[in-house]
């Protein structure tokens, strides 16, 4: 009990001030709460629905499940969850598991169009329950994966903002848990015996990409414990200056005087006279 009150308080520290720092809520939400069935939509639905009744101002949430008629798939416990938190959800139904199967061979990557089916799904269910946010559970790590797979395979330095626009400009997509260790929300959901649903569709398929940055972690970790912290604190301490995109550079030139103000230079220490010892000159 002791381990998962502690646990419990030091996610919620980290969800309130991620939600506090990017400003992620605010009053008059409608805020969808994607949940997926998996440890990290369970462990931030929980922690939202304790910080939302703190606010000084009124939120709301709104849970939805997709049902994506996945073999094997049994959501009754889910609902059953879902009904004892006292809290407005909805569960969906939709076969997106047939399309993904019939357009993709089983040696092919299942996530992105599984992805792309269910967000239009979400985007059109919180459209017509009023939602001007929808919450995704990515996590810290989800976040240093994905700047990984960008930087390896895609040659950009992109990872997860806590929060963005939609490209259709109708809603912002936040991410509570962003600063959140997945280590401490797989144990927090344990201690809370959370009913997880597994994925029988991307879950079943070996090789994939985002596994080898999980193993590359895992491997610096060994050495330098610390890795995956410091590797989030790089993505909020970026120096535009000594990348070698020209529109950041010059972007970062023109901003605000009171966006991290430049510091004068300390007074430089007076060097030795670095006068040669041999030399020549060219023939004339």
């Amino acid at each position: 009990m002791s381990e998962m009150r502690r646990l419990e308080k030091l996610l919620y520290r980290q969800v309130k001030g991620t939600c506090e720092g990017y400003q992620l809520l605010a009053p008059g939400d409608r805020v969808m709460v994607a949940m997926s069935g998996g440890k990290d939509s369970y462990v931030m639905f929980h922690l939202l629905t304790k910080l939302v009744p703190r606010l000084p101002f009124a939120v709301e949430l709104v849970a939805v499940h997709l049902d994506q008629v996945q073999p094997g798939y049994d959501g009754a416990s889910l609902r059953a969850f879902l009904e004892a938190s006292g809290q407005r959800f909805e569960i969906l139904r939709e076969d997106t598991y047939s399309v993904v199967t019939d357009r993709l061979d089983a040696s092919q990557t299942y996530c992105s169009l599984c992805s792309r089916l269910r967000r239009g799904i979400l985007y059109t269910a919180a459209e017509r329950l009023g939602c001007n946010k929808i919450a995704l559970g990515h996590h810290r790590d989800d976040s240093l994966e994905t700047f990984l797979l960008n930087l390896f395979y895609s040659g950009k330095l992109q990872a997860m903002p806590a929060r963005y626009r939609t490209d259709d400009d109708r809603f912002d997509v936040i991410r509570p848990l962003i600063e959140c260790p997945e280590r401490d929300i797989a144990t927090l959901a344990a201690e809370l015996a959370f009913p997880i649903i597994p994925c029988n569709l991307c879950g079943s398929q070996d090789g994939l990409q985002r596994d080898a940055m999980t193993a590359l972690l895992a491997q610096l970790e060994q050495t330098n414990p610390h890795v995956r912290a410091i590797m989030a604190n790089a993505l909020r301490n970026v120096r535009p200056s000594h990348l070698l995109d020209p529109d950041v550079a010059r972007a970062w030139a023109e901003r605000a005087p009171d966006l991290r103000p430049s510091i004068a230079p300390a007074p430089r220490p007076r060097h030795a006279k670095a006068l040669p010892v041999l030399g020549q000159d060219p023939p004339s």
